[in-house]
């Protein structure tokens, strides 16, 4: 299993388990965070944008072109977003710090 810690919008953190080559987005909507990914996936939209904690960023697969064209659509980017739906996790990623931005697109949410 891998383990990831999310960092919610409150400062609340809350942690999770996921088999290997689970995909970010759904460990995080399965933990209840905030992240709606419209798109369900097809890196059509930004609205499953996250911020890597510094510490793991770099031991992510690089983003493509398309990824870095759909963070520019979204709120509160910094240098270490990323759209969860493109994050596979490995047992590299074991521990992985996630927070979810400040703001955040859900339309799930009144």
């Amino acid at each position: 299993m891998v383990d990831v810690l999310f960092v919610n919008i409150d400062g609340s953190r809350v942690s999770a388990q996921a088999e290997p080559g689970s995909r970010l987005l759904e460990v995080a909507q399965n933990a209840g965070m905030p992240l709606e990914g419209t798109c369900e996936g097809q890196m059509a939209c930004s609205t499953c944008h996250v911020i890597i904690s510094p510490d793991w960023f770099d031991k992510l697969v690089p983003a493509s072109d398309d990824e870095e064209d759909m963070l520019d659509l979204a709120a509160g980017v910094t240098r270490t977003s990323r759209l969860s739906c493109q994050i596979q996790l490995t047992d590299a990623l074991d521990g992985i710090a996630v927070r979810i931005p400040g703001v955040v697109r859900d339309m799930q949410i009144g």
